[in-house]
């Protein structure tokens, strides 16, 4: 092993020098050694871009740069953008433009924006895409950086407080600190004298195993503190986001179901953890049969993974009405498909990562998540502890979409520092992370639907299988979500959809932004294709002829009011026809490359189905005139610390920059239910309105006034306006509460749905969001290739409470729906890296036009419905659409790379 030698360099015009060994790497000695957090570490392979720093003003992936090589070299990071506490307007542009969603990967962009704009004031638009082509986003869908970077080198003008704040494109409150380089991780600040934390997991697919000489190990290695294993657990070995389906271990005790699966983690001092050598670690595995395959899975002579699950079926979902087969007979036209679509990985750039510390007899943990109030109580229950003696403090979360629901590290790093009282932290590597994390569900799905000679929509049977993977996760949810969904958002009066949730020892498939329904939208959508063109009818209008209405029952018997999609398809009704005029010149004149134009619709229900779905909201004043929201929706970049803020403020009647947030804290905030299924705005917002009003209601009546009254805060002191008359209440002279504030307002709600009876009949969902999009491509027949030129979005969002949350939403779920149609294919064991595994970057993802249709919901606050799912479900078969456009031929497994765009090609050449 090497010996440390004194680096000496500056950092952000400071002279340092680091007593480190050379071949550290130089993102590990900025964080260690420097503390600057800003140094994202996303890969450690120089694939996410998350640790660029300029090195003698050129951008470098700091992962990649040994320190050695730094000596007498200028480093420049995030940290060092600002001046004296004032934002370089390359940051104030990132903030005024939407630019900064979750944050990990903000300070990449900047340092590379800012390497690019010292050298080129005003880039083009290309010019900007190549220079930061080496960062990834998994967030944003990039064209607001693109944006912001090209804006930065004019005069910024901060936008005004409009007189509502409901529709005003206020900055995010919480942006500052990612712009800086302060905002905190999951893997950001760990304790100084924390133990290391690393987990043994399974290398085959399934596989018994046995321990050896455990003792012996940790003797033979100093700094190992300890070794845990399944036996060790106190409480329940046992967690699931869904109870009455809870089913996999913290440990696994004696068999592994999947690879990756964790089966120990060992405990120790940094310095000998980081020079460990996994691979000695005592365990004989003897590996077992598997399947991957569903198909394959239910057979009876198959490897079953849970005796209590006989042919390796999870759970149905089902929804029924009137008579299909009958229709389907009757019908003057009719198609049939099938769709075959591949794990997806959710690619967040910051992998799981957390520590855990004893405070008296409570446990504390510091973790990246979605899901607060669940991940206690899955701890608790592993750890054998009560729910109020563990306490999860959410830090910044750097994209979650679905994964982040499901404990990871939580129980893990809970169980050292439970054993030992110190401190314990674990940061999963990029490829612990991309084997052991949840996936969306590949699907393999057929369907049919049909119309009579007028076009309208007579009937629709559709039937779906969903890998599950090795445990439960959200099988259920996506089992039961689906048949509720598959109809789109069209009038189908005779109707049957099934979906089934299969075992495999495939990856643990879980929620992925929709739950399963970008899925079914696929086959279900292309099918309306093929249906148009039977019945010579322009497809947007064929869909705008079946567009549920105000009225409209649904397939599960729902009676449906503030329906936008209609108006979604009647606001791109100009951009259809102009992009297919466009494409037709285009393709008159040329053989190879061919253009196409392709359009898809979408509905999706905000929060659970049929279940209670509640989010508790308080907030108050404090004696020093501030109003404290104490608001436990976890944002993960999706903006709902901003959106529900600027909704409490509407409410309430007091401008938003008094407000100062409590972020979630199970020991703080109420819990406002986990961030997923496009419910925060809508629910939590819905609670932050009532309990913002109640407030307001409570002040006016203590100083006697009319709901007229108008607030205003000067000091510490509460001025209410009445007419020509004030009154004025001094904060400070009065006697707090528990939760220090004068006054005090706590309000829940949960929106009205009913359980579905055996047919699916019910209404699961309280609120829809509705969305339309138009994608103008081309493809290379020679090649395969697909390039985008230009996608048109429509969605419906009630009412946009921040617009440019809203836009920066659509365009991040819109690169999303890019990956999934044409390169993102999770293959176990292959692409455990960001470089196997594809995502798009930022030259993938084309020009974006936004369209925000606002149909208020008489549930959603000031008529809002959630947005964060539905943006990403119509990109994937609109992309398909357009190719089959330019091409007559549709690639049936996604995702549709070249060689299957090819192979679709020959194939209808060869029945031509």
């Amino acid at each position: 092993m090497s010996e440390a030698e004194k680096i000496a360099c500056e950092v952000n015009g400071v002279a340092a020098c680091f007593d480190v060994v050379p071949y550290a790497r130089l993102s590990t000695v900025l964080r260690d050694e420097a503390q600057m957090m800003g140094v994202k570490n996303g890969c450690d392979a120089g694939d996410c871009g998350a640790c660029t720093v300029l090195l003698d003003d050129q951008p470098v992936c700091a992962c990649l740069v040994p320190v050695a090589s730094v000596e007498g070299k200028r480093i420049r990071s995030v940290e060092g953008l600002a001046t004296n506490g004032i934002l370089s307007r390359l940051q104030q542009a990132f903030l005024d433009h939407g630019a900064v969603q979750c944050g990990i990967c903000t300070p990449g962009f900047l340092m590379a924006a800012t390497a690019l704009l010292e050298v080129n004031p005003e880039p083009q638009e290309q010019e900007v895409q190549d220079a930061l082509g080496g960062v990834l986003c998994r967030c944003t869908g990039y064209r607001k950086i693109v944006q912001a970077v090209m804006a930065a080198s004019k005069s910024v003008s901060l936008p005004s407080e409009q007189v509502s704040l409901i529709g005003s494109r206020v900055v995010r409150i919480d942006g500052v600190a990612k712009v800086t380089g302060s905002e905190r991780f999951g893997a950001d600040g760990f304790p100084t004298n924390a133990l290391a934390v690393a987990v043994i997991r399974s290398p085959y697919w399934h596989a018994k195993f046995q321990f050896g000489d455990i003792a012996g190990f940790v003797k033979e290695h100093p700094g190992v503190v300890a070794v845990y294993t399944a036996k060790d657990i106190p409480g329940k070995n046992c967690f699931g986001v869904i109870p009455a389906f809870a089913d996999q271990p913290a440990l696994a005790a004696t068999v592994a179901r999947f690879r990756g699966e964790a089966v120990a983690i060992i405990a120790g001092e940094r310095p000998a953890m980081a020079s460990l050598d996994l691979s000695r670690f005592p365990i004989v595995w003897t590996e077992r049969p598997h399947t991957l395959d569903p198909v394959r899975a239910v057979q009876d002579d198959c490897v079953q993974l849970h005796p209590s699950r006989p042919g390796n079926h999870l759970v149905s979902g089902r929804v029924s009405c009137g008579n299909p087969e009958g229709a389907l007979a009757r019908t003057a036209h009719a198609v049939s498909g099938s769709i075959e679509t591949a794990y997806v990985e959710h690619a967040y750039i910051e992998p799981e990562a957390g520590h855990a510390m004893m405070e008296g007899d409570t446990l504390v943990i510091h973790v990246c998540t979605q899901a607060p109030y669940m991940d206690r109580d899955d701890t608790a229950a592993v750890l054998g502890l009560p729910p109020e003696k563990v306490r999860i403090v959410p830090t910044a979360t750097g994209g979650g979409f679905g994964s982040k629901l499901d404990i990871s590290v939580q129980p893990l790093i809970g169980l050292v520092a439970l054993k030992t009282g110190r401190p314990a932290t674990l940061a999963y590597t990029r490829s612990e992370s991309m084997m052991s994390t949840t996936k969306r569900h590949p699907a393999l799905m057929k369907a049919t639907i049909g119309a009579d000679a007028q076009g309208r929509i007579t009937g629709m049977l559709f039937d779906g299988v969903f890998n599950t993977g090795a445990y439960a996760s959200w099988g259920p949810t996506v089992a039961n979500r689906v048949p509720v969904h598959a109809s789109g958002p069209y009038a189908v009066p005779n109707y049957r959809a099934e979906a089934r949730a299969i075992h495999t020892n495939g990856p643990v498939s879980g929620a992925f932004r929709g739950f399963g329904v970008p899925q079914a939208t696929i086959i279900q959508e292309t099918l309306l294709d093929a249906l148009a063109a039977k019945l010579e009818l322009d497809r947007l209008e064929f869909r705008q002829m079946n567009a549920l209405q105000d009225g409209s029952r649904t397939v599960t018997g729902q009676t449906l009011y503030g329906v936008g999609i209609g108006a979604c398809l009647d606001a791109l009704s100009e951009h259809w026809k102009r992009a297919l005029t466009q494409a037709e010149a285009f393709n008159a004149v040329n053989i190879t490359i061919r253009r196409g134009v392709g359009i898809a619709s979408c509905w999706y229900g905000c929060g659970n189905t049929s279940l209670p779905n509640p989010s508790t909201i308080r907030i108050g004043l404090a004696a020093d005139g501030t109003v404290v929201l104490h608001q436990g929706a976890v944002d993960i970049g999706q903006g709902s610390n901003t959106v529900i803020a600027q909704i409490a403020a509407e409410a309430l009647g007091l401008p938003l920059s008094s407000f100062r947030l409590r972020s979630a804290d199970t020991a703080i905030t109420p819990d406002a239910g986990k961030t997923s299924a496009s419910r925060q705005t809508f629910v939590s917002g819905k609670a932050a309105e009532k309990a913002a009003r109640a407030l307001r209601n409570m002040l006016l009546r203590y100083a006697n006034v009319t709901n007229s009254a108008e607030l205003a805060l000067e000091g510490s002191d509460l001025v209410i306006g009445n007419g020509a008359s004030a009154r004025r209440l001094a904060l400070g002279s009065l006697p707090a509460n528990a939760h220090d504030l004068v006054f005090m307002a706590e309000e829940t709600y949960d929106p009205p749905t009913t359980v579905l009876d055996e047919n699916g009949q019910g209404t699961p969902y309280a609120v829809y969001g509705y969305g339309a999009q138009i994608v103008e491509l081309s493809v290379d027949t020679a090649l395969g290739t697909v390039s985008l030129s230009r996608i048109t979005a429509a969605h419906d969002v009630g009412r946009a409470i921040n617009p440019t949350l809203a836009e920066g939403q659509i365009e991040g779920g819109i690169a999303q729906g890019i990956g999934m149609a044409l390169m993102e294919e999770y293959v176990p064991g292959r692409t455990e890296n960001l470089h196997d595994y594809l995502i798009p970057t930022i030259g993938d993802v084309p020009p974006i036009e936004t369209i925000l249709i606002e149909v208020p919901d008489p549930e959603g606050p000031f008529g809002a419905k959630g947005l964060g799912e539905h943006v990403l479900i119509p990109t994937a078969p609109a992309i398909l659409n357009a190719i089959r456009h330019a091409t007559g031929a549709l690639v049936t497994r996604l995702p549709a790379t070249p060689t299957r765009v090819l192979a679709a090609i020959q194939a209808l050449e060869e029945h031509a």
